[in-house]
């Protein structure tokens, strides 16, 4: 449940040539950035905070999420009074998760590192996609939801790989799939977007929803979203174990 809290296209035939394919995918994202506000306003944004609830199991999980660029990032959430955190701090990957017996800053690895950096792409994996080394793919164009969209295949930089769904109409985006592979298996992560406003000159998801073979497992209600707070980078760095106590020897 908690990871995947931390856990948030145009129609190309199949015989058009590679560069009209990749000029289309180009296209399609210049319009994707133009629909949340533009480059400018989404590169002016250098940190982000956004104070959320989680919605399972009967539950509302209060859940705030910090960005800072260049890729800092930290999520904390409260459940039952039990504080948890997972956080990057530019280096390294780290959680405090007392329901896995971490009560402790513990570095993470895997898929659940790779996740949480991720999400510390503040401006997210279209924007200078091919700078940051991912490869992007027009799929298609298919119906969501009785919507038309357009699907894009985005292989990141070390392998994983999403699939991002364009609203055809106004090309924001209403799903992302997140493929992730871990002990041999591969797993989809789906996420819906919804409710989307303005906040600051961005247009940005107020709900979000994770979805397991289309069924609903979990939602996502923003309360607040604050562009460029200041944070202190030290909020993200990793803490030290607390050093045992020796004996006394009396």
């Amino acid at each position: 449940m908690i990871r995947r809290v931390f856990l948030l296209l145009f129609v190309c035939g199949t015989f058009l040539c590679v560069q009209a394919s990749a000029q289309s995918v180009d296209d399609l994202i210049r319009k994707h950035l133009l629909a949340r506000g533009g480059l400018e306003k989404i590169k002016a944004v250098k940190t982000l905070r956004l104070t959320t609830t989680l919605h399972t199991d009967d539950m509302k999980i209060p859940l705030v999420i910090q960005i800072k660029r260049p890729g800092l990032i930290r999520g904390d959430a409260s459940v039952q009074g039990v504080a948890l955190v997972r956080a990057y701090d530019g280096e390294t990957a780290w959680q405090i998760n007392p329901f896995e017996g971490v009560k402790e800053a513990d570095k993470m690895t895997g898929s659940d590192a790779d996740e949480t950096i991720e999400l510390g792409d503040i401006d997210g994996p279209l924007v200078d996609y091919k700078p940051k080394g991912n490869t992007v793919e027009l799929i298609g164009k298919e119906d969501f939801e009785a919507t038309p969209v357009y699907k894009l295949k985005v292989t990141l930089k070390n392998g994983n790989e999403r699939y991002i769904y364009l609203d055809a109409n106004n090309f924001l985006e209403l799903k992302e799939i997140a493929r992730r592979k871990q002990d041999g298996k591969t797993t989809d992560v789906e996420t819906v977007y919804s409710n989307y406003k303005p906040v600051g000159g961005l247009m940005i998801a107020h709900a979000w929803e994770a979805r397991s073979n289309g069924e609903l497992e979990e939602q996502i209600t923003i309360d607040k979203i604050e562009i460029n707070p200041v944070i202190d980078d030290f909020i993200f760095k990793m803490p030290g174990k607390t050093a045992e106590k020796k004996p006394s020897g009396r």
